[in-house]
């Protein structure tokens, strides 16, 4: 039987990568326990593991609320991420199967023609389904649990909505250029490409999220407190293109 904690921590978390509980909003424990149908026990505990996660900060005297990442923060985990991220495409190039290499060709084949199609959901789902073949390859749980901490950043904040065009179309490339270095087994190459791509992600990222802060720091943003099943922020299909 599912314990009521581990209920309300999955509700919280999704809610927040979906975008349904939108960064800066208040996470009131009241709240929570109605719509999650349990005590507020449980939810202090889920809350706690979200704090750990760092997808909910706790202040003193305000409660909780779904964390405000900024354009530092950004940088430092798309560091992490990029290093990580290349170390586990190095990994997996001696260790990866045809089939999931031939897994990786159709993920990219459908992924460019949602990408023409204007269909950003099936190309995030498709991305994400891309991306984890090349951890499973690297055969290293440590390397797949780390990384676990650091793409839940772009899945917040749906990088894809603020690629232009060419962005998609180099990340494509970054994609098929990858399967070619995985394919040759050629460690060093499916590292650079890797920490090419990351790279490339944090770029349009980091603009994107700084052009935000400088609109924004002339004005005080309003606390919003998530209420269930009210969406505070734009509506967005889950999932990360990068």
């Amino acid at each position: 039987m599912e314990r009521a904690v581990d209920r309300v921590y999955s509700h919280i978390r999704a809610a927040i990568l979906d975008g349904r509980y939108a960064p800066g909003s208040r996470l009131g424990e009241s709240e929570l326990a109605e719509v999650a149908q349990a005590s507020r026990t449980p939810v202090r505990e889920a809350l706690r593991q979200l704090e750990v996660e760092g997808l909910v900060e706790v202040l003193p005297h305000r409660g909780a609320r779904v964390y405000q990442f900024t354009s530092d923060d950004l940088e430092e985990i798309y560091d992490l991420r990029m290093t990580l991220e290349a170390l586990a495409a190095g990994r997996a190039a001696p260790r990866i199967t045809t089939e999931q290499l031939d897994q990786m060709t159709d993920l990219c084949d459908h992924m460019e023609a949602a990408a023409r199609d204007d269909d950003l959901e099936l190309v995030a789902t498709a991305n994400m389904e891309f991306h984890a073949i090349v951890r499973a390859a690297s055969a290293s749980t440590r390397l797949t649990s780390m990384l676990s901490a650091v793409i839940q950043l772009p899945l917040m904040m749906r990088t894809f909505h603020r690629y232009a065009p060419e962005d998609l179309h180099r990340s494509a490339g970054h994609h098929r250029e990858l399967i070619a270095a995985l394919r040759a087994r050629d460690e060093v190459w499916a590292d650079a490409v890797m920490r090419s791509h990351v790279r490339a992600a944090k770029a349009v990222l980091l603009a994107s999220v700084r052009a935000d802060e400088e609109q924004t720091t002339t004005a005080q943003p309003t606390e919003t407190t998530a209420q269930p099943g009210h969406t505070t922020a734009q509506p967005a299909q889950s999932g990360v293109f990068s």
